[in-house]
């Protein structure tokens, strides 16, 4: 439990930088795209990541090893947006993406073995306890979102300039947006340059500190099989392929569309929502405001799903977050945001992070019970179709018009649920395999061997 709560305070610290910075990207770096593109560059870089780097490193330099030096990559990114731009945001978004698919893939293969060993000690579930400790995660990584937000809205909100909204400017807004097509005019004036900068300094403070707290505490619970995949002479081309190799699984590709719904759910929330429904009826200084509400709700009931999903299960929890995801789309389809519903703009991003609480839980967990056997490369998957939906989100952003990128997100949901509850029935009707009862399988056999080994010499004797 040490562990999993200071790799989850590691991440509650790096990501109120590096997540909060996401989420001003597309309405703070507004002159020629800067702010979508470098967010576009950055999940591409992640899918590289995901096919060549993750497992790589992760065996090379062990989880936590990988966990430090990928925060590190998170630091860089910060220090590039104090003066943002081409030559700066893009070479720091690259090496933010780089890091991004090791980072992920090292803690969810930390969480999973010590969650594994976890559950032998107390005669448990294994699935239970890896349910439980990835909802301690995302408890502590989605708040990251509340503090984050909040300290930009605190910070930003020292600017006294004001921001006047017409009712024509409110017609573009919502639906009424076309990206590039339509003539709205940007709500969003860039705060003055100190107090970038101040919030700069704070983000990069954090995410130093992240890096000392994982350093420093967190144990290297998997140096033994690090040292071994070190000796053994296991060919290069293996390793460095194992992600694609993991897509042999037809349940792999299966969970392809639910992991890319992932990505497209959070970069319409970062990209859209935040630019075309807050920025555009309340002004950028009310961003952070409505994205705390995100992060509290998802937090809170990603730890409450973590609990639950042993008693109610997954398939219910999954009915749950596409039910309310698929209101909340509808919903957003026939909203016209105006400043006088000012509740309204609260309510969506909270019924969101319900809904993500549960994609996020629950879709790592069940790549933690599905392959157990493969987990970096497993992992890597993740966060490489998770990274081609943040991809499509964000270079769609500045060409199609709201609306048809809210019936693309209800069309992927439902194609996401239909072949996510197929690998549930399927994993109901035959259960994998622990890697306890793997391990004793393959000593029957050795034994077994043995014996025969055995009553040829007795035969031989007679």
């Amino acid at each position: 439990m040490k562990n999993v709560l200071v790799v989850s305070f590691g991440f509650l610290l790096l990501f109120t930088a590096t997540g909060s910075l996401l989420n001003l990207q597309s309405s703070l770096n507004t002159e020629e795209g800067v702010g979508v593109a470098s967010a576009s560059v950055q999940f591409a870089s992640i899918i590289l990541s995901s096919m060549f780097v993750a497992p790589l490193v992760i065996k090379y330099l062990g989880c936590k090893w990988t966990i430090v030096a990928a925060m590190g990559c998170n630091v860089v990114y910060t220090v590039g947006n104090f003066y943002p731009g081409w030559e700066t945001l893009l070479p720091t978004s690259i090496i933010l993406g780089f890091g991004e698919s090791p980072l992920w893939s090292a803690t969810s293969t930390y969480l999973t073995i010590n969650g594994r060993k976890q559950a032998e000690k107390d005669k448990k579930k294994n699935q239970d306890v890896i349910n439980q400790y990835f909802g301690i995660l995302f408890l502590l990584y989605q708040s990251s979102a509340v503090w984050g937000n909040l300290m930009s809205s605190i910070v930003f909100g020292q600017d006294s300039t004001s921001v006047n909204i017409s009712e024509s400017d409110l017609q573009f807004c919502g639906v009424g947006s076309c990206g590039n097509i339509s003539e709205a005019p940007s709500n969003s004036t860039r705060p003055p340059e100190r107090l970038v900068h101040t919030l700069m300094g704070c983000y990069v403070g954090v995410g130093v500190l992240a890096m000392l707290l994982v350093a420093v505490f967190l144990d290297n619970i998997d140096r033994d099989m690090t040292l071994e995949f070190r000796s053994n002479k296991e060919p290069f081309c293996s390793t460095f392929l194992a992600t694609f190799k993991q897509l042999n699984d037809r349940r792999q590709v299966f969970l392809i569309p639910v992991t890319a719904y992932i990505g497209l759910e959070l970069g319409f929330l970062n990209g859209e929502y935040t630019k075309e429904y807050v920025t555009c009826a309340l002004g950028l200084h009310f961003v952070g405001y409505v994205m705390i509400c995100f992060g509290a709700t998802s937090s809170l009931f990603s730890y409450a799903f973590g609990r639950l999903s042993q008693y109610s299960g997954r398939v219910a929890l999954f009915a749950l977050a596409t039910t309310t995801q698929f209101t909340c789309i509808l919903g957003l389809l026939f909203w016209r945001p105006h400043p006088d519903q000012l509740p309204v703009f609260f309510v969506f991003p909270a019924l969101w992070g319900l809904a993500d609480a549960v994609w996020q839980t629950q879709t790592n967990a069940l790549y933690g019970v599905l392959f157990h056997g493969q987990k970096e490369a497993a992992f890597a998957n993740y966060r490489l179709w998770e990274a081609v939906g943040y991809v499509i989100a964000f270079a769609c952003s500045r060409f199609l018009c709201v609306n048809t990128k809210l019936y693309i997100l209800m069309g992927v949901l439902l194609l996401s649920v239909t072949l996510c509850f197929s690998v549930e029935y399927g994993e109901y009707i035959s259960p994998t395999p622990s890697e306890d009862n793997t391990s004793d399988t393959k000593l029957e056999i050795k034994s077994t061997e043995l014996n025969e080994d055995n009553d040829t010499e007795c035969d031989k004797v007679l």
